[in-house]
């Protein structure tokens, strides 16, 4: 059963920072494209960063030299670091594995999903 748990989510200041990983198991991740989702309250996920087998990212405009997407293919872990944290910020992080389709632009773009890691950034 394949399964993906995120983890590193907490309650930070403005301007701090926060890494979240995700690990997989059940399969093998490595030739597959991966990324990171996001919903604040009262808003639809979207897609935060995403980083293909080769290594190839992109990222959302608002994240853009703040967040660092990477994956340790042998550990069958993806990363998210985030730098100058802002209060928008603040949402329920996912992480999805397997992309199907580029770009991708939502979550039914990923065969797989975890439960999501919360991040709650204070003024």
């Amino acid at each position: 059963q394949v399964q993906l748990v995120e983890s590193g989510g907490g309650s930070v200041q403005a301007g701090g920072s926060l890494k979240l990983s995700c690990a997989g198991s059940g399969r093998s991740f490595s030739g597959c494209g991966m990324g990171w989702f996001r919903q604040a309250p009262g808003k639809e996920r979207e897609l935060v960063s995403d980083i293909s087998s080769d290594g190839t990212t992109s990222y959302t405009e608002s994240v853009k030299g703040r967040f660092t997407i990477s994956r340790d293919n042998a550990k069958a872990t993806l990363y998210l670091q985030m730098n100058s944290l802002k209060t928008e910020d603040t949402a329920v992080y996912y992480c999805a594995a397997c992309r199907r389709r580029i770009p991708a632009k939502t979550q039914a773009d990923f065969s797989y999903s975890g439960q999501g890691t919360e991040v709650t950034v204070s003024s």
